[in-house]
């Protein structure tokens, strides 16, 4: 499992994720995973929960979409979740997403989802809700912070209460 926080404030746009990969409920088999990554020519950034394999598989996938939709991060999503949907071998997959661009910031799901949230943050992976609220109390209650040490703290905060989160955390922003 993982955590995952995406931000946007201030005009600016960050995603946090730690580092654990986690096998079964018992073992941790790598504490420094990068679960955030830029594709598309550096213009979109996406953080992923799930299976490992399963996120690359929907990486490669999304950004086949974006190519299509020539960089359309809405478009591409929607597609990618219709497909994700319909096509055997992606309702298998087991992971979600996050994407964000300069415009938008999107959650991603295998149950046909594609969400632009309400207040500006989205957390996935299993200290999800953790850092959600964490997120959004931040960005009501503080000031001086930016997006990028929003979601950190976010993710920080999880790891003290999720098992499945650790702190070895990557940011990123746009």
């Amino acid at each position: 499992m993982t955590t995952i926080c995406a931000v946007r404030y201030h005009d600016q746009t960050a995603i946090a994720g730690d580092g654990q990969v986690t096998a079964g409920e018992k073992t941790i088999m790598k504490a420094s995973a990068h679960k955030v990554r830029r594709i598309f020519n550096n213009q979109v950034v996406i953080g992923f929960a799930g299976g490992v394999a399963d996120a690359f598989t929907l990486e490669d996938w999304f950004e086949k979409k974006l190519e299509s939709y020539s960089g359309n991060l809405k478009r591409a999503a929607v597609e990618l979740a219709q497909d994700w949907r319909k096509d055997p071998t992606l309702q298998k997959l087991e992971a979600m997403m996050i994407a964000f661009n300069q415009e938008d910031l999107l959650l991603i799901s295998g149950n046909g989802e594609v969400i632009e949230p309400d207040e500006d943050v989205i957390a996935i992976g299993s200290g999800g809700n953790f850092a959600q609220a964490a997120a959004i109390a931040m960005i009501r209650h503080s000031s001086g912070l930016s997006a990028a040490q929003i979601a950190q703290e976010a993710i920080n905060i999880a790891s003290d209460i999720d098992i499945f989160t650790n702190k070895s955390i990557i940011t990123d922003q746009l």
